[in-house]
């Protein structure tokens, strides 16, 4: 019998599971994406001046299409090849977070907001009166890499990681790690769009800051979509993943300086410098964010966070997927047992540890539907661990998504 039948799979088998594994939106994009270039390839087409980002094109003749046509369309194999392979795992896990529908009406909206901005900022170089740079104004720019630089900024204050590595190379402060990236392949690549990367990074610090959120609808928006009969062949798809969960208020996280004045009387220059940059505070109405449905998690916030709450609530997690762990374990863990802090994740306790002993104490087991089960398999999970944390989640699917993915992230 074959000791391990995965890594005896030939090629095209590992693809076809590789395939499998991305959810449905993630797919489409790259299917439209790579059709478009090859069909322009087989029929010969370069004239990429009509399609593109053009901001004078844009503001003298009106030319609106140019703000999505621009989006699906490269100049080169290595250009579509580079974009989707960097999609991939981007549009995955936020299309995981999400769900298909959410994620699609986000994707629309960076690439408005990035446009918008190329538009604000090529016209401010052009006509200001010190030193204007009218070549902004002819910059001619096409590719999904603008939105890409926007989902890096989403994903990595999801992620919650306190440190980013760049092309495994080096690891940079997880707050830092877009600008980084914007500078270095701005130095190693050449005829790369500067101010395209630069407005998709402004676009997805604007979304996780909050200031779209009168623009980013509630959860009911999305499930009237998903129910529409238009929409049933794709929601019927085993990749697709549904908009469920969430706030239905939709507030979004506040943003807060802290301790700057303090910041600047220290002697540490790297706190010194990242004193300025905006900290995220939840206020009331945010701590359930509608657009990221689960346990809320904080990038670079506040170091006064009770430490043994912390500790046991992300110890409670690990357990909780552990099927050696007993009963009196998870208790003992619940309780206040300490347990370390993996990836500088900081997981938010809504009751406190007591009020999590008292759950577990009279914590019976729910009954969990095979099709809950197989929804969260054709997310990518094992079986077991999927059964255990929607036990874990007393059913909710979106508990047990965050779960499975802290999870993921701890190992």
């Amino acid at each position: 019998m074959r000791s391990n039948i995965v890594t005896e799979a030939g090629l095209p088998t590992r693809i076809g599971q590789w395939w499998e594994g991305i959810p449905f939106l993630t797919s489409v994009v790259i299917i439209v994406c790579g059709a478009i270039y090859v069909l322009c390839l087989f029929a010969g087409y370069d004239s990429f001046q009509e399609v593109c980002f053009l901001p004078v094109a844009v503001i003298s003749r009106f030319q609106v299409y140019r703000i999505y046509s621009s989006v699906i369309f490269h100049g080169s194999l290595l250009h579509v090849l580079f974009n989707m392979l960097a999609f991939v795992p981007l549009g995955s896990e936020l299309e995981r977070i999400m769900g298909s529908i959410r994620l699609s009406y986000i994707t629309i909206l960076l690439a408005t907001s990035n446009a918008l901005l190329n538009l604000l900022i090529a016209a401010l170089l052009a006509h200001n009166p010190f030193y204007p740079f009218p070549i902004f104004m002819d910059e001619c720019a096409i590719g999904f890499s603008g939105i890409l630089f926007s989902m890096i900024v989403i994903e990595t204050s999801l992620s919650g990681a306190q440190h980013r590595s760049v092309f495994g190379l080096f690891n940079v402060p997880a707050q830092w790690y877009a600008w980084i990236l914007l500078v270095v392949l701005q130095l190693v690549m050449s005829n790369v769009s500067l101010l395209g990367h630069l407005c998709g990074i402004l676009s997805g610090f604007a979304y996780t800051y909050g200031l779209f959120n009168f623009l980013v609808p509630g959860p009911s928006f999305y499930s009237s979509i998903e129910s529409s009969t238009w929409l049933s062949t794709c929601v019927r798809r085993p990749k697709y993943i549904m908009c469920t969960g969430g706030n239905p208020s939709g507030y979004l996280p506040t943003y807060t300086n802290q301790n700057v004045s303090s910041g600047l009387l220290s002697g540490n220059i790297w706190r010194n410098l990242s004193s300025w940059m905006p900290q995220r505070g939840t206020s009331a109405q945010s701590a359930d964010d509608s657009r990221f449905p689960g346990t809320g998690r904080t990038l670079a916030s506040g170091r006064n966070t009770n430490a043994s709450t912390v500790n046991s609530d992300l110890g409670l997690q690990a357990k909780l997927l552990d099927s050696s762990s007993s009963p009196n374990d998870l208790l003992n863990t619940a309780v206040g047992a300490p347990q370390p802090i993996l990836d500088g994740r900081r997981p938010v306790v809504e009751n406190g540890a007591t009020a999590a002993a008292t759950g577990l104490q009279g914590h019976q087991v729910p009954v969990v539907s095979d099709e809950e089960i197989n929804k969260l398999v054709a997310m990518g999970f094992e079986r077991t661990q999927v059964e255990v944390a929607l036990a874990a989640a007393d059913g909710d699917l979106n508990v047990a998504v965050e779960i499975l993915m802290s999870q993921e992230v701890c190992i």
